[in-house]
């Protein structure tokens, strides 16, 4: 039961024991408030047949006291099975989710935009969080202890009494079972509009620069405008239909009060029922109405709730890239042997890759955009896995190591830099925690960073503003290199690193990665012939496939794709000014 749980309402497996003991508690402190109104029942029928004697007062006056401390005893196991427990298991589940993004390859995240994640993150767990605390509990556990006394009253009160009571709840029930899928429908168009919403408010926000420029601001702020009114409209037609369906049901749940006083006048007429069973059972539904009315509003709000433990289930529960966290390579040579991949079963963008990275040598993947230059880098490192061949690091299979672990051994610059709102010295210690100030600012010298740092108002320890809006695109490259040179890994990849840098900066950057590969595995991806001039081998790609490889002197007597590039940007730059 703990299993699927877990999986119905995205729970940990001590979430899910909790949530069992949650129910079960709330179902004691229900059975507890109906034990009071037997032991009524039972006090008012000895006083009316004269049964109540001396001997029996203390045994009501005992049994009062007992269920009083049972209600106590009860009300506080079910303030820790769910207020506290839920909370905990809020924390646990975020947590989770958060480790398992961790963990989730590259391709996922091509599917999923970051709205949606943080939705899921923060507005889901939210709402799961307050199902798990309020609705589902109290449901269970009024459903049970309903089932228990209506079972106790068919026993030993008459049987037709209790059909008329009781008939309404199964119905009610059963209304809002057959809207499920109405209801789920409704609740994901919901979230559809709010996920539209929120990825017009982070484009405009990442935007906002380039639609002023344009003077598409306004246009853009109206269509903006138009998902915020659908959002409210969809909300407001969301809570009809949900409203629709509860008070229907709350419509039939009342008709078992009119039903039972009908069946009660008959056969109390009849003499078939004593008038005290008559208005116990007026005071049962009278008590028993009026929290079930809630208990289905709650039951229709956990219908909606299995919308967002899809969503997080669906997460929680996607195939994670495993492996050794042992590395047994020899050197680390990359070797690419037959490599296929494909973001989608139907669009290749790698076919039969093979070659190889030697450590202590560079590597230039050259050739026209949407080759597959990217790509390659980013399997080397295992963002994502194959489909076909076999990528090697000095010998050894990276599909069988451990994500993380093989990151270990590379250090990657990205064509988009990716900055925290931190100090510069806090972004370039991302490339190692343990790394002390020193080594940070030698770093930093290497990639050519000092000289701006230092006219920074506060030098190292400048915030330089969300993805370092402060500075400029290449001084923001620049740090990014800095991180690589503060890793020193055994496998550095370039992607672009110097496509922001002016020719001087891009001069002292060469220098001083010159210095930082030697005995190291290098692959460099550029489209400036100058910047891979002084690279040891050459891979051209081109529709995802190696045309040429070899050394640049070779390719260039080959007169093939990378003759022609060379040649192209010769030209380019053969110009004067006039």
């Amino acid at each position: 039961m703990t299993e699927k749980l877990q999986h119905t309402f995205a729970l940990s497996h001590d979430g899910a024991v909790d949530m069992v003991k949650a129910c079960a508690s709330v179902t004691v402190t229900n059975m507890s408030f109906m034990m009071s109104a037997g032991i009524l029942y039972n006090l008012i029928k000895d006083m009316l047949d004269n049964n109540l004697t001396k001997e029996r007062i203390p045994f009501y006056a005992v049994a009062s006291i007992a269920i009083i401390i049972l209600i106590g005893l009860t009300n506080y196991i079910q303030y820790g099975a769910t207020f506290l427990s839920t909370y905990k298991e809020s924390g646990v589940r975020r947590t989770a989710l958060a480790e398992k993004l961790r963990k989730l390859p590259l391709s996922y995240f091509g599917k999923k935009n970051i709205a949606d994640l943080t939705t899921t993150i923060m507005s889901d767990c939210a709402m799961i969080e307050t199902a798990s605390s309020h609705w589902i509990p109290e449901l269970i556990g009024a459903l049970i202890s309903t089932a228990i006394v209506g079972v106790s009253m068919f026993i030993f009160f008459d049987w037709r009494m209790v059909l008329a009571s009781f008939w309404v709840i199964p119905a009610s029930f059963l209304l809002i079972c057959a809207s499920t899928d109405y209801q789920k429908k409704t609740v994901r168009k919901n979230n559809s509009v709010k996920m539209e919403m929120a990825d017009g408010i982070q484009e405009c926000l990442e935007t906002v620069r380039d639609l002023r420029a344009n003077n598409a601001l306004n246009s853009y702020m109206n269509g903006l405008d138009a998902k915020i009114k659908n959002v409210e409209k969809y909300a407001l037609f969301t809570e009809l239909k949900l409203a629709i369906c509860v008070n229907s049901a709350a419509i039939i749940l009342k008709l078992g009060i009119a039903t039972t006083a009908l069946v009660g006048g008959v056969l109390l007429a009849d003499g078939s029922i004593s008038l005290l069973t008559f208005f116990m059972f007026l005071m049962l539904v009278s008590r028993l109405y009026d929290p079930m009315q809630i208990t289905l509003q709650n039951f229709a709000a956990i219908i909606a709730t299995t919308v967002q433990c899809e969503r997080l289930d669906e997460v929680l529960s996607h195939e994670i890239q495993t492996g050794s966290e042992q590395m047994t390579n020899n050197g680390y040579d990359i070797t690419f042997d037959h490599v296929s991949f494909a973001y989608n079963d139907d669009t290749a963008v790698l076919n039969d890759v093979s070659f190889t990275a030697k450590q202590g040598e560079v590597t230039a993947l050259i050739g026209p955009s949407g080759g597959g230059k990217t790509t390659v880098s980013r399997l080397a490192a295992r963002f994502w896995d194959i489909t076909g061949g076999k990528i090697t690091l000095g010998g050894m299979d990276i599909s069988k190591i451990d994500p993380e672990t093989l990151f270990s051994a590379f250090s990657i610059v990205f064509q988009d830099v990716t900055l925290f709102n931190q100090s510069i010295t806090d972004n370039i210690r991302i490339g190692r925690k343990d790394a002390t100030d020193d080594e940070v600012i030698e770093a930093a010298r290497l990639a050519n960073c000092d000289e701006f740092v230092r006219r920074l108002p506060d030098g190292y320890d400048t915030v330089i503003g969300e993805n370092g809006s402060e500075l400029s695109g290449g001084e923001r490259q620049r740090i990014s290199i800095a991180r690589a040179f503060l890793k020193n890994a055994p496998v550095i990849l370039l992607d672009e690193a110097s496509a922001s840098l002016d020719v001087e900066n891009e001069t002292a950057i060469q220098t001083a990665i010159s210095r930082l590969i030697k005995d190291k595995t290098v692959m460099v991806i550029a489209h400036r012939m100058r910047t891979v001039s002084g690279a040891d081998k050459i891979v051209v790609l081109a529709d995802g496939v190696v045309k040429e490889s070899g050394k640049p002197a070779e390719l260039l007597q080959k007169n093939g794709i990378f003759a022609q590039m060379v040649r192209t940007q010769k030209e380019g730059q053969n110009w004067t000014f006039e």
